[in-house]
């Protein structure tokens, strides 16, 4: 259908996935509630400790105990709440979707991948993976997105979702100096295991390693810290 004349094209508004406000307030809630009731049971703990000199701690219990006022320790969990709710809220990802591009962001971070560049779009299990159109995987990013409401967002900014990673097939688990790997994504996936076990998947260490991974081929998943792995026919660097 033709346009009239003057008629400025229509552009689709963005679509943001993650937590909705609702929600983020109930996770604030939820800590402070958590951090008072901590606070509080601190110091019924600690007044009960510093009448047992045998108990130990008491060194700590009398210190909390001569704290003045009931409303001390409680105020201070209630605080320790807010900040871990705000942690929580820094480290959760939000995606911002257009027809162009889609933008991730996680700890003040973004990661911008042009929509040419995404082959499909997927879920597994609790991670979104971005593949491009090498196989390699542009992204895999650990998220609590529902993912009906992912698909949907997905799609209707015309890209290609898959209910399931379609390589997952592929992947085989890592053992050290796996023969089918070359010498450097072998050391890699060493420094990389460490890393897992210390700091966990989400560790800047982790995810960088991962990238050094893709510039050689090899796409690396982890399952309760194990790490599996696939190669793809041709490495591309990640987006930024």
């Amino acid at each position: 259908m033709s346009k009239r004349l003057g008629q400025e094209p229509q552009v689709d508004p963005p679509t943001v996935l993650g937590r909705s406000a609702w929600g983020t307030a109930c996770v604030y809630v939820v800590f402070v509630l958590v951090g008072t009731g901590v606070g509080q049971l601190a110091g019924l703990l600690a007044d009960w400790l510093v009448t047992l000199p045998w108990a130990p701690l008491q060194g700590p219990a009398r210190l909390l105990a001569s704290i003045p006022g009931p409303w001390w320790l409680p105020a201070a969990g209630a605080v320790a709440g807010l900040v871990l709710g705000l942690v929580a809220q820094h480290e959760e990802l939000v995606v911002r979707l257009t027809d162009e591009r889609v933008v991730l962001r996680r700890k003040g971070r973004d990661r911008e991948f042009p929509h040419e560049a995404i082959a499909t779009v997927c879920r597994d299990g609790k991670q979104l993976v971005l593949l491009g159109h090498d196989g390699g995987e542009l992204t895999r990013e650990e998220c609590d997105l529902d993912a009906g409401r992912a698909a949907d967002a997905f799609t209707g900014h015309g890209y290609t979702w898959a209910d399931a990673d379609p390589h997952q097939g592929e992947f085989r688990r890592w053992v050290p100096d796996a023969p089918e790997l070359p010498e450097a994504a072998n050391a890699f996936l060493k420094a990389r295991q460490g890393a897992l076990e210390k700091k966990g998947p989400s560790d800047d260490d982790v995810r960088e390693l991962r990238d050094e991974l893709a510039r050689l081929g090899v796409v690396v998943r982890d399952e309760k810290r194990r790490q599996y792995w696939r190669t793809f026919r041709q490495a591309g660097p990640p987006g930024e």
